[in-house]
């Protein structure tokens, strides 16, 4: 079949897309900036998202305390014997949200990121309420010049479940700042949490078609993961019978179901989340990684014979 995403693999993926943008492999370094977020200023005093816990995902040599240059300087030497065929590099701001901060900070940041050796672009990843039009003007210049990309973390649909996470914005301040970005010129990203409590499969289905309206270049997806240290772990420790969790054929087969409704001009980053082990408290898909994961959901689809967007509906 000849897929509109211009490979034969059954879905989006974003390694493919990589290729067709830039006829080489790409690899994100990841970077500890320092900054915090809005949601957990102590300013406002909101606490954060139940389930936020960076110290969980951000790799050994990402220290706030050392220049970008020195993250990216240890994070390629590292991805240098992972992956050797890595040529160029895009510098992922990661950790919290790398748009808080004053403009002039937040430009010499990605501008000293702009000029470490092969450093392409950039994969900026914040939240809705904190992008501000001077901001998206700059990056929109960068555009021009380099890649360039937002990744937003949205999480839900559901208001209910945004209060209920703590997220501190709405889910039609995610849908405004999508589209306000992409109004830029600007590439668009989006984070889903699938499996937060009270939301049925139905519900989380539901959200792949409203995604879908919307004007995004990527998206992430990963099962929801209960982490030490995050007011979601004390909830989860105090009444477990709240939360409900997938067995890993049951996760792979909701994001299938998922992918069916996706838009298939968005861009798959990844299926799964995945954590050190002392992290992770309450169920999870053991020691097996998001690499196993992935050829696992590609053997199921084709068991099921389906692909991205066979059930879309524009």
């Amino acid at each position: 079949m000849n897929y509109p995403w211009q490979h034969q693999r059954r879905f989006n993926a974003y390694a493919e897309y990589f290729q067709r943008e830039f006829g080489t492999r790409v690899q994100k370094l990841t970077l500890d900036a320092g900054l915090s977020c809005p949601n957990r200023d102590p300013v406002t005093r909101l606490g954060g998202c139940t389930y936020c816990n960076n110290d969980a995902f951000n790799p050994s040599y990402c220290k706030p305390e050392k220049s970008i240059t020195q993250q990216l300087t240890e994070g390629a030497e590292f991805h240098k014997r992972r992956y050797r065929r890595a040529k160029k590099y895009l510098a992922y701001f990661q950790a919290y949200s790398n748009t808080f901060a004053g403009i002039e900070r937040l430009k010499s940041l990605y501008a000293e990121a702009l000029m470490f050796k092969d450093v392409i672009g950039l994969v900026i990843g914040t939240r809705p309420d904190c992008v501000q039009d001077e901001l998206l003007d700059y990056l929109s210049e960068l555009n021009t010049q380099y890649y360039v990309i937002v990744e937003y973390g949205v999480e839900s649909h559901i208001e209910e479940t945004l209060i209920q996470i703590n997220r501190g914005h709405t889910f039609e301040k995610s849908v405004e700042t999508i589209k306000r970005t992409a109004a830029k010129g600007i590439r668009t990203g989006a984070h889903m949490i699938l499996g937060l409590p009270g939301e049925t499969k139905d519900v989380m289905l539901n959200g792949a078609r409203i995604m879908s309206q919307l004007p995004l270049t990527t998206i992430k997806m990963h099962q929801l993961q209960i982490i030490s240290g995050t007011k979601m772990a004390e909830a989860y420790r105090n009444d477990p019978a709240r939360f409900s969790f997938f067995t890993l054929n049951e996760y792979i087969d909701l994001v299938i179901d998922y992918l069916e409704i996706l838009n298939p001009a968005i861009v798959v980053e990844r299926f799964a989340g995945e954590v050190p082990p002392r992290f992770l408290e309450g169920p999870g898909f053991g020691l097996i990684r998001n690499d196993q994961i992935l050829i696992m959901t590609e053997k199921r689809m084709e068991e099921r014979n389906t692909w991205q967007g066979r059930l879309w509906q524009s």
